[in-house]
């Protein structure tokens, strides 16, 4: 992914080990066209674009057992537990996540790996989870997914066994197709496992969850330069450094309306920090609903 100011940074995040999976920043470049506003950079700006990564919910608070049923925490299968996503339950066959988090060379999750549903503390085996396998067979990226610009940061998760649905694990409602609002203004909810400052490498057992205002498309590329925040994306105002981070990737960014909504994917956060007050950005749901209803049952 990338900026118009500064360099961003995907948050799928190694956990156990706290093993980042980075992006190769040679290859991360704006589209042709917009090559033109990083040669303007000065300097101090440039360096952005070669940070590593960070990763977590920034100043959020801990969720209530049952408060986000249809989150999910992606374990790796192999280095076991070692790398990190979130997902949303579509259906009993299906997660919804980001495409960066199960895509590379090197990246554990590509390989297949546990999904965990129902947790409140995904370290710990609760009564209330349920833990399904996926494997490098059920894993389905958006066909128009780029790593080199990161665009239709989108992908599904085929399970390999069935969800069953309790009180605990329910399936997020997603848009209408006919639904073209932007969700502007809307308070916006991100939950997910990752880390919790920018200063520690740490991910979070607990799930953590945190609040702002959905930013409108005009806002959002206000902030972060036309060529970055696209139709496709959906931002969230950072006041308070409330944010995404690594980790969190993948994770569902919702409102409420008539009932809790996923209106995007976790996807990016700017390099100089999760808690930067620069907006999170999320793949936006409504503009990949023919996709996804089309690839899942």
């Amino acid at each position: 992914m990338r900026s118009f100011v500064l360099a961003v940074v995907c948050l799928a995040v190694a956990a156990a080990r706290a093993e980042q999976i980075d992006i190769d920043w040679s290859k991360v470049r704006p589209v042709e066209e917009f090559d033109h506003y990083w040669a303007r950079l000065p300097p101090e700006m440039q360096a952005y674009r070669n940070e590593t990564s960070t990763d977590r919910i920034t100043n959020g608070q801990e969720a209530l057992p049952g408060q986000f049923p249809y989150q999910v925490a992606l374990l790796s299968d192999f280095p076991e537990g070692t790398a990190l996503c979130g997902a949303s339950v579509l259906t009993r066959n299906f997660l919804l996540t980001a495409a960066h988090c199960i895509s590379g060379t090197g990246n554990a999750l590509s390989s297949g790996g546990i999904a965990i549903m129902g947790a409140q503390n995904r370290m710990i085996v609760e009564l209330s989870q349920q833990r399904i396998r996926f494997s490098t067979s059920g894993i389905r990226r958006h066909p128009g997914y780029d790593a080199t610009s990161l665009r239709n940061d989108v992908a599904l998760v085929l399970l390999n066994s069935r969800i069953t649905f309790t009180s605990r694990v329910q399936p997020i409602r997603l848009p209408a197709r006919t639904d073209t609002r932007q969700f502007g203004g809307f308070t916006g909810t991100v939950s997910g496992f990752g880390r919790t400052t920018d200063s520690s490498q740490a991910t979070s057992a607990t799930l953590r969850f945190t609040s702002n205002p959905v930013l409108t498309n005009a806002e959002c590329i206000t902030s972060w330069g036309f060529g970055l925040a696209q139709s496709q994306n959906v931002c969230l105002k950072a006041s308070g450094g409330r944010s995404a981070c690594n980790g969190d990737s993948g994770g569902p960014l919702t409102v409420d309306s008539n009932g809790v909504l996923q209106i995007g994917v976790v996807s990016f956060v700017s390099a100089a920090g999760c808690a930067s007050g620069r907006p999170s950005v999320y793949a936006r749901v409504t503009y990949f609903l023919p996709w996804i209803n089309a690839n899942t049952w």
